[in-house]
This record gives C-alpha cells, structure tokens and sequence, in this order.
C-alpha cells in the first residue's frame, strides 16, 4: 500500500492574494496603449462588454484625490488534458507582469483552474476543492461564481471574472463575466478550454482550440501550440509581456513524489511565448535523457 503523503496543490503561487494588491507592470514592456496612468493591471478578462468605459468610470480616486483607472489587462489561457498519460494542464499568456502568479491551479488526480480578467486568485483553490469532492465541474462554475461576496463591487465586480475548470478526466466548464472587456469569451472542445480577454476577437480562442486538437505529442507541446495559435490569430490587443505553464499528474515529475509534471514561468519578456517555447523544449530533452537511462 502506497504511503500517504501531503496533497500537493501546484498553483504557481500558493497565496489568496488581498483585493487591494495590483499586479505591477513591468516598464520593460512599454506603457498600456490609451492609458496615461502608471502601469498597473490585473491579470484577465473576459466575455464582449460594451460597458467598459462606463464600467471604469468613477473608481475610487487615489490618495492624491485623482480618479484611477485601473485598466483591464489581457489574458488568454487553455486547459488541457491528455488521456494516453492522465496529465492534466493549462497554460497562458498576458499582458501583465508575472501572469503565472495566480491565475493556473492544478492537483493531481483532482484537475486544473484558470482564473483570470478581474480576478479573484482564491477561485483557484476554492475550484479545486469542490473537486476534490467530486462535484463536476460544471456545477463547480456555478458554485464558485454565485458564491463570490462581490466584495468590491465598485472597482472589482465579479461581473468580471472569468475561469474555467477541468477536473482529472478531461471534463469542462468555463464561464466568462458579462462585464469583461471586449472582446472577452471562451470555448469549450473535447479535453480543451481556451478563454481570453481583451483579444483580437472569437477567433483568438477558435484557433487555439483546433491547434490543441490537432497537435500531436506531449501535453506540454499541444498547450504551447495553442498560446502560439491564440496570438498568431491576433492574440490580445494590448500586446504580450509573460507567459507561464502548469502540467500535473501523480508521480509524474522528476524526482520522488512529485506531481509536478512541468511549471514553467516567464515573467517578463518581449515574446515571451517564443521564450515559453524554449523552456518547453529544453523539458522535452530532459525527458528524451531520462527515457534513454541518461541524466
């Protein structure tokens, strides 16, 4: 009998992070096209909203009594899942400063959560949870989204949120808030979720979901292959700034229970799909030397 061991929750980061803490941009990238304010964001967005401008209208001002707008900053993830492995994962692309530190949760035999436009980080682990218990992922959506407290209405509405939740068998729902920002939506295939906001438009997620369904090998390399679809088919319109990737499955990682498959992050970086790329890469080698008997 195998030996219990701690559940492992990989979310990239472990932390509910407070509703006050902005998600800094880094300069290096450039400023945010129509926005004069410091570079600050959120990771995400979601479904068409016409209502964005009304929506950011009257924010709380700052300490210097001027009106912040905090603009949306676009997201586009896909959750994935292979049934020849039993891996499960997701990965994504923003126009944010470190997207991977809140947005992709996964545990092992459990399942995988993106959580991203005006973002609640604790969706992640509170999906996960009820998966835990085996309530299926559709009703998981509902749950999670009616539950939500709206504590901040004003600035950070849950009209807004978008996620989507696959549990350890590939099955999956996403919802997309009716307040994103344009244009904001997701869908769903066999195995596959794409969802984004602030994208060039529906074909953003229609091609990621056919370049997952149509890339063989790895899991890792069929979630690559739709971040590189979903931004050769316009991506999101404010540009690209980082990039992350999340894969799990039990005992599935180097090392001695570890299911950790791959977690992989690019904070800051001019394409940092192309550098997501080469990480993907560089694992698949490690791979290929462990298969062969190499280190």
């Amino acid at each position: 009998m195998k030996t219990p061991r701690t559940r492992l929750l990989a979310g990239l980061v472990g932390l509910s992070l407070p509703a006050t803490v902005l998600l800094v941009v880094s300069g290096a990238a450039g400023g945010i096209p129509g926005w004069e304010g410091p570079g600050w964001g959120f990771a995400g967005g979601d479904l068409s909203s016409a209502h964005e401008d009304a929506y950011w209208e009257g924010v709380p001002s700052s300490s210097e009594g001027e009106t912040v707008r905090w603009p949306p900053v676009a997201t586009f993830s896909i959750l994935g899942y292979d049934p020849d492995t039993g891996e499960v994962g997701g990965a994504v692309q923003s126009r944010v400063f470190s997207v991977g530190n809140g947005v992709l949760w996964a545990e092992a035999n459990v399942g995988v959560v993106a959580t991203q436009a005006i973002v609640d980080v604790s969706y992640g682990p509170q999906s996960l949870a009820l998966l835990r218990d085996g309530v299926p992922p559709h009703e998981v959506v509902e749950r999670v989204w009616e539950l939500d407290p709206d504590p901040r209405p004003e600035d950070w509405t849950r009209e807004g949120r978008q996620f989507a939740v696959m549990d350890a068998q590939g099955e999956v729902a996403a919802f997309t808030g009716p307040r994103a920002s344009d244009w904001a939506g997701h869908r769903v295939g066999r195995h596959v979720s794409a969802q984004g906001n602030i994208l060039a438009g529906p074909e953003v997620v229609d091609r990621m979901v056919e370049a997952f369904e149509a890339t063989e090998g790895h899991l890792s390399l069929r979630l690559q292959a739709a971040l590189e679809a979903g931004q050769a088919a316009g991506g999101d319109t404010r540009g690209q700034q980082s990039a992350a990737m999340l894969i799990v499955k039990e005992d599935g990682g180097v090392w001695l229970n570890n299911d950790v498959v791959l977690r992989l992050q690019v904070d800051d970086h001019p394409e940092p799909i192309m550098e997501l790329r080469r990480l993907v890469e560089l694992a698949a080698a490690q791979r290929a030397r462990i298969r062969s008997g190499s280190r």
